[in-house]
């Protein structure tokens, strides 16, 4: 049984059922003979593919888009980095505060100590919900 391809709708058919195509509104006028070995390349898409029309009007194979996050998904994917940047805030402000309370801080670690306060409290700040649309504020260097 033969195999044709038809690139304006990205399917194959078998030659003998082209008429009842045409009879159902089908534009095939695009058919071209194709191989039984291109037939079943392109007939099981593998994982994350999905069959596209090539440059050369042939099948390909094309990766599927990972799907959109919901709006509850890029919340969380926020409040996960939010959690994030405050445990690095964190880990970053106990050393430079110990020397604080020990009486041994510099002029340098008494500025770094502070400007790493105002970013926890701008992280506090942020809210999640505004989620891609968040300005996350600079750590300081």
């Amino acid at each position: 049984m033969s195999i044709v391809w038809s690139a304006k709708n990205n399917a194959f058919f078998y030659e003998l059922d082209l008429g009842h195509y045409e009879r159902a509104g089908w534009d095939i006028s695009d058919v071209i003979p194709i191989s039984e070995q291109v037939f079943q390349t392109f007939t099981n898409p593998p994982a994350r593919k999905k069959r596209v029309v090539g440059v050369d009007g042939l099948p390909e194979w094309a990766d599927i888009p990972p799907p959109t996050p919901t709006p509850e998904q890029l919340q969380q994917q926020a409040e996960s980095q939010k959690q994030s940047r405050m445990s690095q805030a964190a880990n970053s402000i106990a050393p430079l505060q110990y020397a604080v309370d020990l009486k041994m801080a510099t002029n340098a670690e008494l500025a770094l100590l502070t400007a790493w306060k105002k970013y926890c409290v701008l992280l506090n700040r942020i809210d999640c919900s505004a989620a891609p649309e968040i300005d996350w504020p600079k750590a300081p260097e």
